[in-house]
């Protein structure tokens, strides 16, 4: 459970006293109001007002955004109004009720719209301009409704997202919380630079499974992502089940990086993958890279190498190594089998087929072996999309073929040379999007043979003209990877796409006259609230002023009685954290800073690889603000989460302790935010 609270606000005069007031009624109340439940005592604190949003705030950046001295506050009664015969319509409709009832508490019944919008908030597909195109929006937001106007579904649900971002941040809440839900006036005309805006996820060098995937994908979409592409194979692992080769799943699948259980999607499971991110305008891409990074492969199936002698199962993390064998037809029925069965269950257009890293394929074999490919690629119903060594000269030019740039230099002859053939890029330079590199030297997740990559590094580069010899047109847009070599739960995947996944998001949406850096800091920095909220554990660099007032204390550095500072378990913060020993008392201790008196929210974030709970007392200033504090199992030491606490702190530095109320001690603590 997550409990968490706005910002505080400086009110003049009466209001100010009314607002004391209130906060030391509710004071009393939190020394009374507890909740009993089976995981431990979780103290319950009142909830301040919502805090409202600004039109000026959008991520990523909206064409255009005139704000007005009106604002609309969404009332109980509102109803979502969908375009009447447009089923895609009503399901955008019933998409946004489904958020805002959770948190507002309120009915939002969604019914066809009639007539001209006059109260509530309206989808509807008339009256945009022409200049929306296939996913762009206007949204008007007037002091009795709000509405969205698009040319297509699409459009709409990517004016939702701007929507969801004008509410207050706490509109994302599981629970129920007491609004206002004020959402600030204007207009807003929106439209994307690139059709092409895409995250991928490597499932193959550690699985995920499919609620972490479904859980990124309601991730990319809130920043108009609209391409999800999965690494599905490697050398490590297997990831799709195949009817016609099943020992590639329930072998090849069999294990991960470091060893473990790994696991693989049936067919069933992919599917459901694909229709829920289709809800979310995402389409996703799926890759089998081929000819290399196939060791899982090999492993599977020992016809596939020259030899017919199958290698052993692979945990490393070295590349280059593996190749189907070119000479062998096994290889090429093999390849045609597994296309034909991925894009029967793939509406999207393209399949990946790597062709990356083929260090132990010769070129010779490798322009033979993608010469065969493509065209079953195309026979199959999809575009090809490659790695951009697919665009070696000696490589066919199969017609719709797109090029996927991961290179590190401003200048490559091989995609400029296929770019003058005819071929489409997608620019993921490693050096720029690659969100598995590490942000600087403490990171303790990723990797860094591309250098470091903070989120000025992520931002400040143009895709449209980025590559020598490849104009804008030629780019049909970017795309943000994330290698899980080091990944492993979910926790880990959002520390490294956040805060760098909105700023490629960005890169792609909003035109290039709205780049600017000290702008967009701001405006990212505003989505911290948000992202607490959400739950989502993002990195907090230095390079962004976090709002509103977000501290972070390291739990190494704060005062430790019978704890140890530890760092054998990867995925902390800083530069350790701390282990609890067993038995009760042993506590950490934080000196905590407010500029003023109100209401702050204490974030800790734990591992917990034991089998029960570790509860927590919590106090500040020697009051007790949440007895016994549940602290359950987070599934390894090395997997992080969150819990939260309210609190209403003094104005000047006080104590907050987080003391071991069980037998088998504390969980391990990396750290405690503050958040005011």
């Amino acid at each position: 459970m997550s409990l968490s609270l706005p910002s505080r606000s400086s009110q003049p005069g009466a209001a100010r006293r009314l607002r004391d007031a209130t906060r030391r009624a509710t004071a009393r109340l939190t020394a009374v109001l507890t909740l009993a439940a089976g995981a431990g005592l979780v103290a319950v604190t009142a909830a301040s007002p919502a805090t409202a949003a600004s039109i000026g705030r959008i991520v990523p950046a909206p064409v255009s955004a005139q704000p007005s001295a009106t604002a609309y506050t969404l009332p109980s009664d509102a109803r979502v109004q969908t375009q009447a015969g447009s089923a895609q319509a009503a399901g955008v409709g019933a998409y946004l009720a489904g958020i805002l009832r959770r948190s507002t508490g309120y009915a939002l019944p969604v019914t066809p719209a009639r007539g001209a919008p006059s109260s509530g908030i309206s989808l509807l597909l008339t009256g945009a301009p022409d200049t929306a195109g296939e996913q762009g929006y206007q949204l008007d937001v007037t002091a009795k409704a709000v509405v969205i106007r698009a040319r297509t579904p699409n459009g709409l649900f990517n004016g939702v997202q701007t929507l969801r971002q004008l509410l207050p941040a706490e509109i994302e809440s599981a629970t129920a919380r007491p609004g206002p839900w004020v959402i600030p006036g204007g207009r807003v005309v929106d439209h994307p630079r690139f059709t092409y805006r895409g995250a991928m996820l490597d499932v193959a060098r550690h699985f995920h499974p499919v609620e972490t995937v479904k859980q990124y994908i309601d991730r990319i979409a809130l920043y108009k992502i609209n391409y999800l592409h999965l690494h599905l194979t490697d050398d490590q692992g297997w990831r799709i089940a195949v009817d016609g080769w099943p020992r590639l799943a329930t072998y090849g699948g069999s294990t991960q990086v470091g060893g473990g259980p790994g696991g693989y999607y049936t067919k069933a499971d992919y599917k459901e993958i694909v229709a829920y991110a289709a809800q979310r305008f995402v389409t996703i891409v799926p890759e089998v890279d081929i000819p290399g990074h196939t060791n899982a492969a090999l492993a599977s199936y020992a016809e596939l190498n020259c030899d017919g002698v199958a290698p052993p199962l692979y945990t490393g993390i070295r590349v280059g190594f593996s190749s189907l064998c070119t000479s062998k037809e096994d290889t090429y029925t093999f390849v045609k089998d597994v296309l034909t069965e991925l894009a029967a269950i793939t509406p999207g257009p393209y399949l990946h087929i790597g062709g990356d890293e083929a260090h132990s394929t010769p070129a010779a074999d490798y322009a033979t072996f993608m010469n065969r490919v493509q065209p079953m690629v195309a026979a199959a119903g999809k575009s090809a999309m490659g790695w951009h060594q697919m665009g070696a000269p000696t490589v066919g030019d199969a017609p719709g073929r797109v090029l996927q740039y991961w290179g590190t230099t401003a200048s490559d002859a091989t995609v400029s040379g296929a770019v003058a053939r005819g071929a489409k890029v997608v620019m993921s330079p490693a050096n720029k999007a690659y969100l598995d590199m590490k942000y600087d030297a403490t990171t303790p997740l990723g990797l860094s043979w591309a250098g470091y990559v903070e989120v000025k590094t992520a931002y400040d580069w143009n895709p449209g003209a980025y590559l020598a010899g490849v104009p804008e047109s030629s780019v049909l847009g970017v795309e943000a990877p994330l290698w899980t070599e080091t990944l492993l739960t979910e926790d880990h995947i959002e520390y490294m796409a956040f805060p760098r996944l909105p700023a490629i998001a960005e890169l792609g949406w909003s035109p290039w006259s709205t780049h600017d850096w000290e702008g967009f800091r701001a405006r990212l920095g505003a989505q911290a609230p948000r992202w607490t909220v959400m739950g989502i554990d993002f990195y907090r660099s230095s390079q962004v002023v976090w709002s509103p007032g977000t501290v972070t204390h390291e739990a190494e550095d704060a005062t430790v009685s019978k704890g140890a500072v530890r760092s054998d378990h990867p995925g902390y913060s800083g530069s350790g954290y701390v282990d609890y020993p067993g038995g009760k008392g042993a506590y950490v201790q934080w000196d905590v800073a407010a500029a003023e008196a109100g209401w702050a929210t204490l974030r800790v974030r734990y591992a917990n690889g034991g089998r029960g709970d570790r509860p927590l007392t919590i106090e500040v200033n020697g009051r007790v603000v949440a007895r016994r504090l549940a602290f359950p199992p987070t599934g390894s030491w090395s997997s992080w989460r969150t819990r939260t606490v309210t609190v209403d702190l003094p104005a000047g530095t006080s104590t907050v302790r987080a003391t071991a109320a069980g037998h088998d001690g504390g969980p391990n603590v990396d750290l405690l935010e503050a958040r005011f």
